[in-house]
């Protein structure tokens, strides 16, 4: 059996203190890494510079999708398939489709906003690599946990590890996997 490093875990207690080290090790180069905290922090995405999500162009192209499948689908069925004369509305008046409209338009954005959300997100993940270290697991009650992956072009073993104890990290360690 041999052991492959998976990353490196750094405890944080103080939020300021993850949210600097995020800045540091962002202006650091560190690319495949991430901060693990129990509540949400303000600023933290910032400080991680992650990018704007495209999730808002998912929601779009659903909103132009339930729209113009509202419209298609209801001039096709009162002007081109099945037309009647009612009361003497034309075939296809727009203004007599706008709630339907409006819901295929609310539909369509809500699926595809709830579809682009589980794409981006990597969802359903049914496992995380680091799910099985004490350290990681205090992410959940009182800790701020970095963890720093293998596949980082800037990580090395020591020199990783190193980096986050000068930025005040508290049990700092590898973590490897087993593979047989």
């Amino acid at each position: 059996m041999s052991t492959t490093p998976v990353g490196v875990i750094g405890e944080f207690t103080e939020v300021n203190a993850a949210v600097a080290a995020a800045e540091k090790l962002r202006d650091a180069g560190y690319r495949s890494w991430d901060i693990h905290t129990p509540y949400p922090v303000h600023g933290l995405d910032k400080a991680m510079g992650v990018k704007r999500s495209i999730l808002s162009y998912f929601s779009f192209a659903g909103l132009v999708g339930g729209l113009s499948t509202a419209v298609g689908l209801q001039y096709w069925t009162g002007a081109v398939d099945y037309k009647l004369n009612i009361g003497g509305k034309g075939f296809f008046d727009w203004q007599f489709s706008v709630p339907i409209d409006f819901e295929l338009s609310i539909l369509g954005t809500a699926l595809l906003t709830v579809a682009g959300l589980f794409h981006l997100c990597r969802l359903p993940t049914w496992y995380n690599r680091y799910q099985d270290d004490e350290s990681f697991k205090k992410a959940t009650d009182d800790t701020f946990v970095v963890t720093i992956d293998s596949e980082d072009d800037r990580f090395s073993a020591d020199g990783t590890q190193t980096m986050l104890r000068q930025l005040g990290a508290a049990n700092v360690h590898l973590v490897t996997a087993t593979a047989e």
